[in-house]
């Protein structure tokens, strides 16, 4: 089975104020061919520390949601949902991202091919990289 890259996404909401908002742009990307989502959860930390996992289909305001293509099949283990939950800031939620790059595809299998394996790699915050752009820049 050939497989680009595969990478997740845990997006912290303090406030516990997550509606769902980031639907339109994610079921952009799947619809352009750009990722497939491969697992999708959300979990809730409220204000005394008590963590809930769901599905989108549990909450109403997550229903956005069902309208995505994907698997959404389980891969997030109870115990990565825990985990996640109990790293959040207590009334915060946070969902949680599996997809696979599509876009990547070619390349992963290239460097398969090729003999080669990625032994690093790391997503750098917004704020870090336009930071140093932003310093870059100015001298």
């Amino acid at each position: 089975m050939t497989i680009g890259p595969v990478e997740y996404l845990v997006i912290s909401f303090p406030g516990n104020q997550f509606h769902g908002e980031i639907a339109p742009a994610l079921a952009e990307l799947v619809d352009k061919g750009t990722v497939r989502i491969l697992d999708l959860a959300f979990v809730q930390k409220d204000a005394d520390g008590n963590v809930a996992a769901f599905e989108y289909d549990a909450l109403d305001e997550l229903a956005v949601f069902a309208d995505l293509d994907g698997e959404a099949d389980g891969l997030f283990s109870d115990q990565d949902l825990l985990d996640i939950g109990d790293a959040l800031e207590p009334d915060s939620s946070a969902a949680l991202l599996l997809w696979e790059d599509l876009w990547a595809t070619r390349l992963a299998t290239e460097i398969r091919a090729a003999g080669g394996v990625i032994v690093g790699g790391e997503r750098i915050p917004h704020d870090v990289i336009t930071g140093a752009i932003a310093t870059l820049a100015a001298s």
